[in-house]
């Protein structure tokens, strides 16, 4: 029978279930703003200093768990061609429609990475999922490796998220864009940032309801479907009955 290890100890709570995608993207994202308009710092010492994360996580991956984390990989790329960016460009207005670019390239990331069958925000969904339960973690596995019977639609939904997520993204960058041609610069300036804070509260809300709450229905079914198989072969062996297999044979 399944060993329920993932309740023992500490239950992760919301912080441990999103970190993440707090970590990859909303900490580089948010600290490139806060830079900028809480410390008065210039693009290029904000994109600079909003880097450190991404390059050490990115650092840390390759040399401790020997692969390439992701999103924070793409966000520290993103982070490099802006700064270069910043050296060739003069126009206020220019300089606010190309802080969309973070939100732009993160968006192409994401949706190359569905189309590569590998979504992207599986990465921060998934512990929000799992929980750290055993059982949930090897419904999982199941699910997402095509040995269940519902892995079909529970794959199409984990597309699903990582999709949401770059549409919003595309359009954040492209009402920024806009904005910083068509608004006041100085409405642009806090603008922006409620832009951002918009385009990921909308990511969460339109992906949660579209992917993440009949995932985590379809989850809960396969681990419960698993659960009682496990009990009824134990109640078959209690009986000192063989398996159904080994009767057909």
């Amino acid at each position: 029978m399944t060993t329920h290890t993932g309740n023992q100890g500490r239950t992760p709570g919301p912080l441990d279930n999103f970190k993440p995608l707090l970590i990859d993207v909303a900490l580089p994202l948010g600290s490139y703003y806060l830079f900028k308009s809480a410390f008065g710092m210039g693009t290029v010492a904000a994109l600079g200093w909003s880097s450190v994360v991404p390059a050490a996580r990115t650092l840390w991956g390759l040399v401790r768990e020997r692969r390439t984390n992701a999103l924070a990989a793409l966000i520290l790329v993103v982070n490099v061609v802006s700064l270069t960016l910043s050296f060739v460009s003069g126009d206020p207005r220019l300089m606010l429609a190309k802080d969309g670019a973070v939100s732009s390239t993160v968006a192409l990331g994401i949706l190359v990475s569905v189309r590569l069958g590998r979504p992207m925000m599986t990465a921060g969904m998934k512990p929000f999922l799992v929980k750290g339960d055993a059982d949930k973690e090897a419904a999982w596995q199941r699910l997402v490796t095509g040995s269940a019977a519902g892995s079909a639609a529970f794959r199409a939904k984990e597309r699903l998220f990582s999709v949401v997520w770059g549409l919003v993204l595309l359009a954040e960058c492209a009402a920024r864009v806009v904005g910083a041609y068509t608004l006041p610069v100085d409405t642009m300036v806090w603008l922006g940032s409620v832009m951002l804070v918009g385009a990921m509260v909308t990511g969460f809300v339109v992906g949660g309801g579209l992917a993440v709450e009949p995932m985590e229905r379809m989850l809960k079914a396969e681990a419960e479907a698993e659960a009682e198989a496990e009990a009824e072969a134990e109640a078959r062996a209690a009986r000192g009955e063989r398996p159904a297999l080994a009767v057909a044979a």
